[in-house]
């Protein structure tokens, strides 16, 4: 499986396929990418991409607070 995200200049595109897909049967989807202020292939250093990371997963963060994890507990069977 190959999956390219790319900025055309023109309305032509040529694919160099691998190997292991010549004489296959192939399908080809091209559509735009709508917001492109999301797309990481526009942050160009490491540390931007790390800073756009944590922003676009901090609702995704989870805080066990006060949780204490207890070996005799979770090894009690009975």
């Amino acid at each position: 499986m190959i999956r390219t995200i790319l900025k055309s200049e023109k309305n032509s595109l040529t694919l160099k396929l691998p190997d292991d897909l010549v004489g296959k049967l192939i399908e080809v989807i091209a559509f735009p990418i709508e917001d492109a202020k999301d797309n990481l292939m526009d942050v160009s250093t490491k540390e931007e991409r790390v800073a756009f990371l944590k922003d676009k997963l901090k609702n995704f963060t989870f805080n066990s607070g006060g949780y204490r994890f207890d070996r005799d507990e979770a090894n009690d069977y009975e």
